[in-house]
């Protein structure tokens, strides 16, 4: 017996084609399971990370509030000066100026594809819109 099959080892060598396109079939039916997931896992993570975002600054927008008594004149450079030293300046941006008003405010952060944003102190964050 160890001799016919090191027989068959010697005269056998590859693949054949039919081998090889069932293997090739099976990735192709693995990657096509694959793309879809890993898009719909890198939608849900920027969009949870445009949400992340806003949660972060709000601290620092509410320390401003406490401070002045107002959301008037507020800027994401200075609420990186005299606030939060970790705010990314490219990454916020506040919208009008008459949304800026004593008692209210809109913010948003954009993260790669997707944009999140707060229209004041009591609303939620909203991922998908902007501060108009």
């Amino acid at each position: 017996m160890p001799n016919t099959l090191r027989k068959r080892l010697r005269s056998e060598k590859g693949f054949t084609l039919i081998e090889l396109l069932v293997v090739m079939i099976i990735l192709a039916i693995l990657t096509a399971i694959a793309i879809p997931s890993y898009l719909s896992f890198k939608d849900r993570a920027n969009r949870a990370a445009a949400g992340a975002d806003v949660r972060s600054l709000i601290p620092s927008v509410e320390s401003y509030f406490s401070d002045n008594g107002t959301y008037s004149g507020m800027t994401v450079s200075y609420l990186k000066t005299n606030y939060d030293q970790a705010i990314d300046i490219s990454t916020y941006t506040f919208g009008a100026a008459s949304n800026q008003t004593a008692t209210s405010y809109c913010v948003q952060a954009t993260s790669p594809n997707q944009t999140a944003a707060k229209a004041g102190p009591s609303s939620p964050i909203v991922v998908g819109t902007t501060c108009p």
